[in-house]
């Protein structure tokens, strides 16, 4: 299957919660991934960002897209 998104994390479903419409859908991640995100050059030194700091992603998105293998 092929799919635009390309970060991916492997997870394992937790939990499903069905509504009428919707369906919550809750996910253990079992595999540590590499993120990548691209910043401006304005940006990466205002937060001072060097090799080796610890930092927090925050993931910005309108989908979490689960493909079932």
């Amino acid at each position: 299957m092929k799919y635009g998104a390309r970060n991916k994390i492997t997870a394992k479903v937790k939990s499903i919660k069905k509504g009428d419409l919707m369906s919550l859908i809750k996910f253990d991640v079992t595999l540590p991934a590499e993120m990548a995100s691209v910043l401006t050059c304005e940006s990466v030194d205002h937060l001072n960002l060097n090799i080796g700091d610890k930092v927090q992603l925050v993931v910005k998105a309108i989908h979490v897209l689960p493909v079932k293998e």
